[in-house]
């Protein structure tokens, strides 16, 4: 009988129990082929990265470049109010955000509607949606922001940054639009059919079993267009919306440097790749969930 290895109070593992001399042995192989491959990636980042970064510094433009985006005096004295300015983006997104879900799910559902008798709704839904997708983001700003107020019709706001929430949210509910669209087709026939067999109608059916299963779905795919989103926001200054990146041209011009885009850019970095992050965290779970029969 094949003699059972470990110290005192050790137990054998399975391969040993079954007669598999050296089994402990290559289970760990794994281990240590994983943490080689960790060490070699590693070591191939920060050569790649060294030799990038020799290649910068040795450049004859390097001490200009140097100079005009990476001057430290004036990346902490513009830091404070880029930030404050920030919030002006903030804002931005949260009102177009909320408006959004709710006019791209009201652009799903009605492009969801069967029957003729339906179908000029179901028109206006796909063309709202084929329109604002194709047009530039910054052409739906410059027409809402110049040509609205340009009008001269009384009662119209003035202010830019309505016009910069209005363009936002036309041109991001036409992409959240289809994202709502394919959960909605995702869940399967047979939930609308069991909702109908037990007394429901169609618009019960809709609003109690298919939409909140196909938000569910599409919670995911909705943070990657609201951090298209976030970022965006920085097109609104092109009308006049002192927002962080407008405050970065200003201080900009007041220095003759262009170390405070910088600035912009971390904040945008600290902002968004957590977010980001998160997002890549719940496509995982679901991912795993669908894996395992949807139960967790």
């Amino acid at each position: 009988m094949t003699a059972l290895h470990g110290g005192p109070g050790q137990l054998p593992d399975r391969g040993e129990l079954l007669g598999i001399p050296g089994s402990r042995s290559l289970r760990s192989r794994p281990r240590e082929s994983a943490l080689r491959s960790t060490l070699v990636a590693l070591a191939s980042t920060i050569v790649f990265f060294g030799v990038l970064g020799w290649i910068v510094v040795h450049a004859p433009g390097w001490e200009e470049v140097r100079s005009s985006f990476l001057n430290g005096k004036v990346f902490a004295d513009s830091l404070p109010d880029i930030v404050a300015a920030f919030g002006v983006n903030v804002q931005l997104f949260l009102f177009s955000e909320v408006l959004i879900l709710g006019l791209g799910l009201v652009l799903a559902v009605c492009r969801g509607l069967a029957g003729p008798v339906f179908f000029p709704v179901r028109l206006l839904a796909t063309v709202y949606t084929d329109l604002f997708r194709a047009l530039p983001g910054v052409l739906v700003i410059y027409v809402l922001g110049f040509g609205i107020p340009g009008l001269g019709i009384e009662g119209l706001p003035n202010d830019p940054f309505v016009y910069a929430v209005f363009a936002l949210t036309l041109v991001y509910s036409a992409y959240v639009s289809e994202v709502y669209r394919a959960g909605i087709e995702s869940v399967h026939p047979s939930q609308e059919a069991a909702a109908r067999s037990l007394g429901l109608t169609r618009v019960q059916a809709m609003r109690h079993v298919i939409l909140p299963q196909a938000v569910r779905r599409v919670i995911p795919p909705l943070l990657n267009d609201f951090i298209g989103l976030q970022k965006d926001t920085v097109l609104v200054s092109y009308i006049g919306v002192v927002e962080i990146f407008r405050q970065s041209q200003v201080v900009e011009a007041a220095h003759f440097n262009f170390t405070p885009y910088l600035d912009v850019a971390l904040v945008f970095l600290v902002v968004t790749i957590p977010l980001a992050r998160f997002t890549d965290w719940l496509v995982a779970r679901d991912r795993s969930r669908q894996a395992h029969g949807g139960f967790r």
